[in-house]
């Protein structure tokens, strides 16, 4: 994936924004901090760098999927200024074979 030209990741010591600009929309594809380092603020570093790189490249929006019984990312992108757009019911498996409704999240890019 990260042969695309479209596609950029932000990298930092213990955690990483992967995602993509195509036209003038950004999608965040995951964003991941070591477990033993949440909770500190870096996701919303991440998450900050990944929003000012997409406007470099042009972006006017990022849009991204959550799971909705993901408390945390939910509380991440809501504080960013993120909203709900829509759902995606069962796009998640859990290996329990259960599954989760996405949560279709945007916010546009000032």
């Amino acid at each position: 994936m990260l042969a695309s030209r479209l596609t950029f990741a932000i990298k930092g010591d213990v955690g990483f924004a992967l995602g993509r600009v195509i036209a003038d929309e950004a999608e965040l594809l995951t964003i991941a901090v070591d477990p033993a380092h949440q909770g500190k603020g870096l996701g919303h570093i991440l998450l900050t760098q990944f929003e000012a790189e997409s406007k470099l490249r042009g972006a006017g929006w990022v849009h991204l999927e959550v799971a909705q019984d993901n408390r945390a990312a939910l509380a991440l992108y809501a504080r960013a200024g993120y909203e709900i757009c829509g759902e995606r019911p069962g796009y998640y498996s859990r290996p329990d074979g259960e599954q989760i409704t996405a949560s279709l999240m945007k916010k546009a890019l000032r």
